[in-house]
């Protein structure tokens, strides 16, 4: 290859805006894939409008189910694994993919189906290891601040060339994602404490409605998120 045009790749490939437009385009792609499959299932399922309670799905649709939503989070980790070197910064890449899939799922999904008609409109939003439900407008926030978080990094990366994590920051952050994960599941479990239901392979019972999100929990999570973000902020402002 002629010397320039090398010289010229190396720099479009080390370029994190570049990185950012493709890795961004992915996670858009990867938006409307999933949007259309979700299409496709509720004009299978719910011809007549989604709402809870879910309808009772086979096993086996509903493995396919568990099997597509853990093929998607392992695209998303290889999306930031290929973006970059440096474990932080594919971290950076793996939450920013993450959050600009998750923010076009929604989009696309009211561009082909108008749902949902408000962002306080329940979700089902995950199923491994027991359902995750809450309002629409609650993923949304998380990669919002997701995207902050990556963007910090990234901006870091390129003025100081060194950026990381102190271990304090990984904990408030690996704590803030924990106490997420249960304000999403924490009505489900309520439910299965309450009925003494027993729960089915990574699908909520045929007769669980949604009851309560807890916002309480929620906002403690984003809370310890934007500590992590603005601690990291301040120790990279001064280091530049």
């Amino acid at each position: 290859m002629d010397p320039f045009l090398h010289h010229k790749a190396n720099n479009l490939n080390n370029n994190p805006g570049w990185i950012l437009l493709w890795t961004g385009l992915f996670a858009l792609a990867m938006g409307y894939m999933e949007s259309a499959v979700v299409v496709y299932l509720r004009t299978i399922f719910y011809p007549e409008g989604f709402s809870f309670p879910l309808k009772a799905l086979s096993p086996e649709i509903g493995i396919t189910e568990i099997i597509r939503e853990a093929a998607t989070i392992i695209m998303l980790v290889c999306t930031g694994v290929i973006a970059a070197k440096k474990p932080v910064i594919r971290f950076a890449y793996f939450i920013y993919a993450f959050a600009i899939w998750d923010i076009f799922y929604y989009l696309f999904l009211y561009l082909l189906i108008g749902w949902p008609s408000s962002l306080l409109e329940w979700d089902i939003l995950f199923l491994i290891p027991v359902a995750w439900t809450g309002p629409v407008i609650a993923p949304v926030i998380n990669s919002l601040t997701m995207i902050l978080l990556a963007g910090s990094i990234i901006r870091a990366e390129h003025l100081t060339g060194n950026p990381k994590l102190t271990g304090r920051e990984w904990i408030t952050l690996i704590v803030g994602s924990v106490v997420t994960i249960v304000a999403y599941t924490h009505d489900y479990l309520k439910y299965l404490i309450r009925t003494q239901a027993t729960p089915e392979f990574g699908l909520p019972s045929a007769d669980y409605i949604p009851q309560d999100f807890n916002w309480w929990l929620f906002s403690l999570g984003e809370l310890l998120f934007f500590a992590t973000l603005f601690s990291f902020y301040r120790r990279m402002r001064l280091k530049h």
